[in-house]
């Protein structure tokens, strides 16, 4: 008990101190305003990149939101036919929901891996970690949303 309190008493310390610089991107109502307003150009304004790093980043960044785009579709459609199913969902459409979710799960894995990758060539390790925690924030927020609003399977 005491080795627990003493490390919760400790813990405060970094993390008030990182907060103040990371402040922007760690709340997430920033990340969530962000993500309606201009992703892009919250993206800028934390990578600070130069021409050089611009020029190589900006291509993947633009492709890999394309991908975000396609799958997302895909995640709404088959989420769609949950919310609107006015009567419980039978056996086999659950089957295939889920089936489906998995597959998009799937294809965002895919293009995760894809990006780090290509963004691991294209910057500095450091710039490429703070972009690929950027899309870990984002995703995380829009899964905090979805579940939020998506309701269980009746």
């Amino acid at each position: 008990m005491r080795i627990v309190m003493a490390t919760i008493a400790v813990i405060p310390a970094p993390i008030a101190l990182a907060q103040d610089s990371a402040a922007d991107v760690t709340d997430m109502q920033v990340l969530r305003a962000a993500l309606k307003s201009d992703k892009k150009a919250f993206v800028a304004s934390n990578m600070k990149l130069s021409d050089a790093e611009a020029k190589k980043f900006w291509p993947i960044y633009d492709s890999y939101q394309r991908n975000l785009e396609v799958t997302s579709r895909r995640r709404v459609v088959a989420v769609e036919a949950l919310l609107f199913h006015d009567k419980p969902m039978s056996n086999l459409g659950a089957k295939n929901l889920i089936t489906e979710l998995m597959a998009v799960d799937e294809a965002e894995v895919k293009a995760r891996r894809t990006l780090r990758n290509r963004v691991m060539r294209a910057l500095p390790p450091l710039k490429a970690a703070r972009y690929l925690q950027l899309e870990g924030k984002f995703e995380a927020v829009q899964e905090y949303d979805i579940a939020s609003t998506v309701p269980l399977i009746r």
